[in-house]
């Protein structure tokens, strides 16, 4: 029994993980999770020569550095104790921590019988030599590397999570790995090189390397933003579904939702999503926005809209249809509601019909383009009871310049959102993001709305509720 134990522990990077938690960790509960899996297929791509650059972007205390920085550097040297390898971290603190857990895996007797070829020569407490002539080294960023070269090359965590804002900070982090750490490779054609980090901002180290491209990138946020197949084995993948959380057993999503609370939805968003969005936003800025708890008076309303934007395909990777309900008071605009789904053709009518019906809107307005299209004419056509006949608007000009020729309104504090709604976080991230996030819709709903908004604008002292539809895929990416 105990040679087949070690035979999986030489052959199987997985079991290997295992059994290096419980020896950092002694007393903890390891929980495996495919998330490891994906991780462990990754670095043996890397090991093999499949791969020559891997990042891996991933939350905090999900077992990145020890899987990685730890026991993969450990059995790597068991294997071939002559390879050498540096890690980088942020800071020379967290390099010797994890050159101390890194010990840990490789003094202890079970891991001497494992490797026997593998002996400590020397060890300086960031410098473990082999007397094969191999090692690991650990540094920080910026640190020394004169006369060092490495077969691999490991970046855990570059940036401090304090230090994200700091333009200076992270083009330090982008200059040295540019200009100092990538000329380390001993072999520039099969050296490789991961990155093993949390996303802090859009232009941290992960977000230069993606830009650049020639990355394999694994992407694990703590809660999945749409369907996913993640390869976790040679013809293995993992089927992850949208709302689905990293590791169930370790967070889950009510930990998951106090975490997002207590950090606020921004942070969450880069450092759990893996999904950074600029603090004061892009095109629209945060501070732009206003706030309220209680809508203006009922007496005030005299005229409702609703106006769509509709998408026809349903995939993971397709965009949303949204629906962006608002209130127009004189010259300000309140946004009620957001809905955002992807629907098929039948159910997409039935949701129309039933905002309608939950908002009793005056008027709809439907993008007249691609999949919109069809919905307005047979809205036109078959106008079901109750339901005001839907206009049809013509998009004119890029998105990015839709937005951009309305945004005027909302840096005049004209739009006002509510200050709290389970909509209202992925509503603001969309809108902070663009034109550099994934998607756009409720981007392409909210500008809808406001230029309409803003030429029929004809009774000064009523409210007029909207709701904003967008329609996708099938149409030109030009919007209102």
């Amino acid at each position: 029994m105990i040679s087949v134990i070690a035979a999986l522990l030489r052959r199987d990077l997985r079991y290997f993980i295992h059994k290096a938690f419980c020896t950092v960790f002694p007393g903890s509960d390891y929980l495996p999770n495919w998330h490891i899996d994906a991780i462990v297929f990754q670095l043996l791509q890397l090991e093999s020569g499949e791969c020559r650059r891997l990042l891996i972007n991933q939350p905090p205390r999900s077992l990145k550095s020890l899987s990685v920085s730890v026991a993969y550097v450990a059995w790597l040297l068991g294997r071939d104790p002559g390879r050498r390898i540096i890690v980088v971290s942020y800071s020379n603190e967290l390099a010797a921590e994890l050159h101390r857990q890194f010990r840990m895996v490789v003094e202890p007797a079970w891991y001497r019988d494992l490797f026997p070829a593998m002996r400590i020569a020397r060890d300086t407490g960031s410098d473990l030599v082999t007397s094969a002539g191999g090692g690991r080294y650990a540094t920080s960023v910026g640190g020394t590397l004169t006369g060092r070269g490495a077969d691999l090359i490991i970046v855990d965590d570059p940036l401090k999570a304090e230090e994200a804002l700091s333009e200076l900070a992270r083009k330090r982090v982008i200059d040295w790995y540019g200009g100092t750490l990538v000329s380390r490779l001993n072999d520039k054609d099969k050296g490789g090189i991961v990155v093993v980090m949390q996303r802090l901002h859009q232009e941290d180290l992960a977000g230069y390397l993606l830009q650049a491209g020639g990355w394999r990138h694994l992407n694990l946020p703590a809660i999945a933003p749409e369907d996913a197949q993640i390869p976790i084995g040679r013809g293995k993948h993992h089927t992850r579904r949208a709302g689905e959380v990293l590791h169930a057993a370790r967070e889950d999503k009510p930990v998951l939702e106090q975490i997002k609370a207590e950090t606020g939805s921004l942070h969450f968003s880069a450092q759990y999503q893996q999904q950074p969005i600029p603090m004061e936003g892009n095109l629209i800025k945060r501070e732009w926005f206003r706030s309220y708890q209680q809508l203006p008076p009922a007496a005030a309303a005299g005229y409702v809209v609703q106006s769509w934007d509709v998408a026809m395909m349903t995939g993971s990777g397709n965009d949303y249809s949204v629906c962006t309900t608002w209130r127009i008071v004189k010259k300000d605009y309140y946004l009620l509601d957001v809905y955002r789904g992807r629907l098929q053709y039948p159910d997409l009518r039935r949701m129309m019909i039933g905002l309608a019906k939950r908002h009793n809107p005056t008027t709809i307005l439907i993008e007249n383009a691609g999949p919109g299209m069809a919905m307005l004419q047979e809205l036109q056509r078959d106008l079901p009871d109750g339901m005001p006949r839907p206009l049809g608007i013509k998009p004119e000009g890029s998105k990015a310049d839709r937005m951009a020729a309305q945004s005027f309104k909302i840096e005049a504090g004209q739009v006002h959102l509510p200050a709290d709604a389970s909509w209202l976080d992925d509503y603001l991230l969309e809108l902070l993001a663009f034109p550099q996030g994934r998607h756009d819709d409720q981007v392409d709903s909210t500008s809808q709305f406001l230029k309409w908004a803003s030429t029929h604008h004809m009774f000064d002292d009523c409210v007029i509720g909207v709701v904003s539809v967008k329609v996708e895929r099938g149409y030109d990416g030009s919007y209102m």
